[in-house]
């Protein structure tokens, strides 16, 4: 009896000891198992970067110390990666969760806008969330629709499209040309000789009448001997009546008024006839000298009145067709500084020049101090401006493809719709509408192309959705 009981002591004893070693070998296990915690986990996997351990913007791919000896702090795949300010995502959040409730979230596409989507919550590789998407924002109207936070955070600003006058100026270059029919030229019309020239020069200016020479010629001496003759003769009856051929044989020869009308007074034939300026200017060729022979046509003196010039300008080919006579224009001289000179557009030449496609255009300037001379480079600005007020929109709110140009329309309550629209003349900032927007619609005018970014991304995500990528 007693060595039975003796061997169940011992056996209760044996039982105790493997159950104590198995249950402590199970508390280890358990152990093991609560260790192996997601931060435990984390830690064991490798890490994607290192952050600067006192939480600055430094990064590094490779293990690193600071400069005071400390080692950067490894970053593993599954942290959570956020370029927001941490006030803002809780606000986005809180919003996200109070509007949870009453919007139905239709699936969750890929942050980084890859052809990805999944119906339930889910991060990708680089351990960033999937973005919901809920049903009111995928419309079939082409439009999308942004919540408040999104907005603000981008800065999305409207301007409404309204009537406006579009002054648009086109800037050109040119020289300063003389006005042709402002010059004179002094030649002779028979063989004449220079018996004395006046003290004129090149660049002195001169008045009307004022003697520039004296001109011996047999062809006019003898014409004005036959008018001096028959205006004298006793016998005719009317001397001015038959000395009109006469006189117009001393005309025809270029002979100066003045010098008929001193013949007519003093009935004598003058030796050598007073050449004189035929008009007021500036001398700007000079070609007569004491003695010399005069041939018929050669120039011996070339006069032009320059207190009307011209500014020729070479516009380009595409402002042709904003470009007119009358428009007004304004000069400025490069040798004048902060000067302008006023003018209108007076011919536009009907030619394009093959090689810099441009056409030439005439602008008629005052020039009362002669301060503009022949040969000067100008700047000029042409008003090619509507005085009548046009629908006009932000040149910042076009989207231009090349191919089309678009807006965004702001609808209200953070809905956009995209439109075609067609463009006129362009100023001041801003560019005419004539068709796809109406009067006192709003349009983006900033971050519309972060929003057509956006639009084209849904649009892309809802056409891979149709087509069997979206469950």
């Amino acid at each position: 009896m007693k060595r039975a009981v003796l061997t169940g002591v011992v056996a209760a004893a044996l039982i105790a000891a493997v159950g104590g070693a198995f249950i402590a070998d199970h508390v280890r296990w358990v152990s093991s198992i609560r260790l192996a915690t997601p931060a435990a986990a984390e830690s064991a996997a490798a890490p994607i970067y290192y952050q600067d351990p006192d939480g600055k913007s430094l990064y590094s791919l490779n293990p690193k110390k600071t400069e005071d000896g400390r080692a950067y702090r490894p970053v593993p795949p599954s942290a959570d990666v956020s370029f927001d300010d941490p006030a803002s995502e809780a606000a986005g959040a809180e919003a996200a969760d109070a509007e949870g409730d009453d919007r139905k979230i239709k699936y969750y596409r890929n942050p980084m806008g890859l052809p990805d989507t999944s119906p339930t919550p889910k991060r990708d590789s680089m351990g960033m969330d999937y973005i919901p998407v809920y049903e009111d924002e995928d419309t079939d109207d082409g439009s999308i629709k942004l919540t408040p936070g999104k907005i603000q955070r981008t800065s999305v600003q409207s301007e409404r499209a309204i009537p406006r006058v579009i002054r648009t100026m086109v800037r050109v270059p040119g020289t300063i040309q003389l006005d042709e029919r402002r010059v004179s030229v002094i030649s002779m019309r028979a063989e004449s000789w220079v018996q004395k020239v006046a003290n004129v020069t090149i660049g002195s200016a001169v008045k009307k009448g004022q003697p520039l020479m004296e001109i011996y010629s047999a062809a006019i001496s003898s014409a004005a001997a036959e008018y001096i003759s028959t205006i004298n003769s006793p016998v005719t009856a009317s001397p001015e009546r038959y000395g009109r051929g006469s006189r117009q044989r001393l005309m025809n020869l270029d002979v100066p008024d003045s010098a008929i009308v001193a013949m007519e007074r003093t009935r004598v034939v003058p030796i050598a006839i007073e050449w004189t300026a035929p008009r007021d200017g500036i001398v700007l060729e000079r070609n007569a000298i004491e003695g010399m022979r005069a041939q018929p046509g050669e120039v011996l003196f070339r006069v032009a009145d320059t207190s009307v010039v011209w500014a020729v300008v070479d516009v380009a080919e595409r402002d042709l067709g904003a470009v007119r006579a009358g428009q007004p224009v304004t000069v400025r001289a490069r040798s004048f500084p902060g000067r302008t000179f006023s003018g209108k557009i007076s011919v536009i030449y009907p030619q394009v020049n093959r090689e810099t496609r441009t056409a030439r255009a005439r602008i008629e300037l005052a020039n009362p101090d002669l301060a503009l001379l022949p040969d000067m480079y100008v700047d000029a600005e042409i008003d090619t401006g509507n005085p009548a007020p046009v629908l006009a929109i932000p040149e910042s709110a076009v989207l231009d493809t090349g191919a089309r140009q678009s807006v965004l329309v702001d609808k209200g309550e953070g809905r956009f719709e995209p439109r075609e629209v067609k463009l006129g003349r362009r100023g001041n900032g801003y560019v005419e509408v004539r068709e796809g927007v109406h009067d006192g619609e709003a349009v983006v005018v900033s971050a519309n192309f972060l929003i057509d970014a956006e639009s084209n991304l849904k649009a892309a995500l809802k056409s891979f959705s149709d087509a069997g990528g979206q469950p």
